[in-house]
C-alpha cells in the first residue's frame, strides 16, 4: 500500500508530532511499506491521488480535534485513527465528561471555569481543548492560583478537583485494553516537560496492582473509548484514588508514538513489537467502518 504521514502540524505539540512521524515512517518502512511523509505547516495541503492510506502522526490542534477528519471523510480518504464525530467529542474535555457521566464512568467533579471568575485551591486548570498536559495548572496554592489564571490567558478553561492517587494510563488497541503503566514524576506534577523529557518521569509497566484493580482499570479504559466512539486506538489517562474506583480524566485519540511515549511501552509489554504495532494500527483502521 502507498502510505502518506502527516506529521508536525500548525498545534503545540508539533514537536512531538515531528518525532512521533519519524518513528511511525521508520517502523513502517522496516516491513517494507511505501511510505511518504508529509510535514504539514498550513492546513491547506493537498494529498496525491496516489496515496491509499493516510497515516496520521499529528497531534493536538487540526491533528486530534476532527477538523483534520472530517476533510479526509468528505474526500472519501482511508486514514487511521478514529472518525471526526469521536475525535471532537475527545478533544474536547467538557463534551467528553459528559459523555462519561451518561455511561457511568467516574470523573473527576469540576466544570467550565471563565476568566475572573474565583479559584479556590486545591483544583486542577487545564485548557477545555488541548493535549499532552498543554497549559496544565495543579493548584495547591494561593500562588499556584494566581500562576495558574495569569497562564490561562484569558480563556475559558476547566477547573477539577484534585484527585489524590496514583496515575495510570491505558492504552486501547482495537478493543483490548493493553497493560496498564503508572507514572510517578521526578518533582514537580506531570505537566508536558515531563512527559517528554527523559529522566523526569518514571513508568512502571505493567503497573502494580493486583489483578482484580488491573482488570478494573482495564475495564474503566476501555468503557472512556467506546463511550466517545473511538476506533482503532486510544490512550486513557486516569487516576486510581485510595478507593480503588478508577476516575477517567481524559482520552487521547492519537496518542504519542516516541521513543518516551505510553503506547508502545503498552503495547511492548503485550508483546507487540513497534513496527507490528504500526502495522496493527493500519490493518484496523483500513478495516474500520465509518
Amino acid at each position: 500500500m502507498n502510505i502518506l504521514l502527516l506529521k508536525g502540524g500548525i498545534s503545540a505539540e508539533r514537536e512531538v508530532s515531528l518525532r512521533t512521524g519519524a518513528a511511525i515512517a521508520a517502523a513502517l518502512r522496516s516491513l517494507g511499506v511505501t511510505v511518504g511523509e508529509l510535514d504539514v505547516t498550513a492546513r491547506d495541503f493537498g494529498i496525491p491521488s496516489s496515496v491509499d492510506v493516510v497515516f496520521i502522526g499529528l497531534h493536538g490542534v487540526f491533528g486530534e480535534d476532527g477538523e483534520l477528519q472530517d476533510r479526509l471523510e468528505k474526500e472519501k480518504r482511508l486514514f487511521t485513527g478514529s472518525g471526526s464525530a469521536a475525535s471532537r467529542v475527545a478533544f474536547d474535555k467538557s463534551k467528553a465528561k459528559k459523555l462519561f457521566i451518561k455511561n457511568g464512568i467516574r470523573v473527576a467533579e469540576g466544570g467550565v471555569w471563565n476568566p475572573g471568575g474565583p479559584l479556590t485551591a486545591p483544583c486542577v486548570l487545564k485548557p477545555v481543548a488541548e493535549g499532552s498536559s498543554v497549559g496544565l495548572s495543579i493548584v495547591r496554592t494561593s500562588a499556584d492560583a494566581a500562576r495558574a489564571v495569569a497562564s490561562a490567558m484569558g480563556r475559558p478553561m476547566l477547573v477539577e478537583e484534585l484527585i489524590l492517587g496514583r496515575e495510570v494510563t491505558v492504552g486501547i488497541l482495537g478493543e483490548e485494553a493493553l497493560p496498564v503503566i503508572e507514572v510517578e514524576t521526578k518533582g514537580g506534577d506531570f505537566d508536558y516537560a515531563h512527559k517528554y523529557t527523559a529522566g523526569m518521569a518514571a513508568h512502571t509497566c505493567p503497573a502494580k496492582f493486583d489483578a482484580a484493580l488491573t482488570m478494573k482499570i482495564q475495564a474503566t479504559a476501555l468503557a472512556a473509548h467506546r463511550a466517545l466512539g473511538c476506533a482503532v486506538y486510544s490512550r486513557v489517562d486516569l487516576m486510581v484514588p485510595a478507593d480503588g474506583e478508577p476516575v477517567v480524566l481524559e482520552v487521547n485519540t492519537l496518542p504519542g508514538m516516541t521513543e518516551l511515549s505510553f503506547f508502545p511501552e503498552a503495547a511492548r509489554a503485550a508483546g507487540i513489537g513497534f513496527p507490528q504495532l504500526c502495522e496493527k494500527i493500519l490493518i484496523l483502521s483500513v478495516e474500520a467502518e465509518r
